[in-house]
């Protein structure tokens, strides 16, 4: 996700359907021209104020800036509770810049997952061998983690006696979020003992230069990659913030915030619709080289369903309706424009329960959805 918004002509094709002209964006995605599909119309019911809307850009919240908000369980992290004991981590969060006002990923709890914004640091975490040292420190760690467990789950088990229905009814669903922490600290036990994947890539090198931040962000998906061609994990958020930073690229010369408020002015919108296309090249460029990476008869991209989108759509007024939304890739029939109303959105969670279900999850809901979105199908 990026937390810009999208210069709405720049993003959408005029056209629907299969027969359309690619944008001045889209066309920097030709080479895979019919493996993704574009939707407009998509929102979340009862979100607005603009960047805050990050806070609940991947579970669906409702009123993200009201004083007491509460925000839910991201999709990722639904994955990740039922996928990841599969891989070596059951997620990845990545980021490049940090925090502007909220974060993708958020526990069960509604607790934000920070990101890790460093590629060497992501990189030394799939690949570098931990030193004998190390594996025995994270296993002392890992098991001082399930004997606290063992110790709550006991305590837990003497005050259910004690509690009214609706109060147990409370403690079980505390209780089944912490026998899924049981289950992943096991799972850490048994991947802490195998041998980490080798990669041929050497290790990259963090560009500390913030105005730098499309070269930033290309190295963020490269790490994204490796860590899909390893199998290291199957599921990954990737929060890009250029909002505060000058982006070095030709013919901007203004902080991206200033210019996503360009009050119509054309220097600066064409300023900011640089950035926006920089940012795009880099999304095509990781959308085909997920495509060359083949896996027998298929290629990753076929296998990896790769969410695209906005908290906002337009960052001149804050607007967070109609929100530029893109899904490549998966088993998934693609190669359209899919609109859908644009007075009355469609909610975007509705995007999120046909994902869950492309990743194998029996859900027929998730967040503010009211049921799968219509027009994707599965292939």
């Amino acid at each position: 996700m990026t937390n810009t918004g999208m210069i709405a002509e720049n993003f959408f094709p005029k056209e629907t359907g299969k027969d359309y002209m690619p944008s001045r964006y889209l066309s920097h995605l030709e080479s895979i021209r019919g493996r993704y599909s574009v939707m407009q119309g998509l929102s979340h019911p009862d979100n607005s104020g603009g960047h805050v809307v990050e806070k609940s850009f991947l579970t669906g919240a409702r009123f993200p800036a009201s004083a007491v908000f509460k925000n839910s369980i991201s999709i990722d992290q639904l994955a990740a509770e039922s996928l990841g004991h599969h891989t070596r981590f059951p997620f990845l969060a990545l980021g490049v810049n940090g925090q502007h006002d909220g974060l993708l990923s958020v526990s069960r709890d509604g607790v934000f997952i920070p990101p890790e914004l460093s590629p060497a640091k992501v990189y030394q975490r799939l690949f570098t061998p931990d030193t004998a040292e190390e594996s025995e420190r994270r296993m002392r760690e890992i098991g001082q983690r399930v004997s606290t467990l063992d110790f709550v789950n006991e305590k837990a088990k003497r005050l259910s006696r004690s509690l009214g229905a609706e109060d147990r009814a409370r403690l079980d669903q505390y209780l089944t979020s912490v026998r899924e922490l049981e289950r992943r600290l096991e799972q850490a036990r048994v991947w802490q003992q195998r041998e980490k994947p080798r990669v041929s890539m050497p290790q990259p090198q963090d560009i500390l230069d913030t105005t730098q931040d499309v070269d930033r962000a290309r190295l963020m998906y490269d790490m994204t990659l490796l860590a899909l061609q390893s199998d290291s994990t199957r599921i990954i958020t990737l929060y890009l913030n250029p909002l505060e930073v000058t982006v070095k690229v030709p013919g901007v010369s203004d902080r991206t915030h200033t210019l996503t408020h360009h009050g119509n002015e054309p220097e600066k919108l064409a300023q900011l619709a640089n950035v926006e296309e920089a940012g795009m090249k880099n999304l095509g460029r990781f959308l085909a080289t997920l495509a060359g990476v083949n896996e027998g008869d298929r290629s990753l991209l076929d296998d990896t369903a790769v969410l695209f989108g906005s908290n906002m759509s337009n960052g001149n007024n804050h607007s967070n309706v109609n929100l530029p939304v893109l899904l490549a890739g998966g088993r998934f029939k693609h190669g359209q424009h899919l609109q859908f109303d644009l007075k009355n959105n469609t909610p975007l969670c509705n995007l999120f329960v046909s994902m869950l279900q492309h990743m194998g999850l029996e859900r027929d809901a998730f967040s503010s959805s009211t049921g799968t979105l219509k027009g994707l199908e599965m292939a």
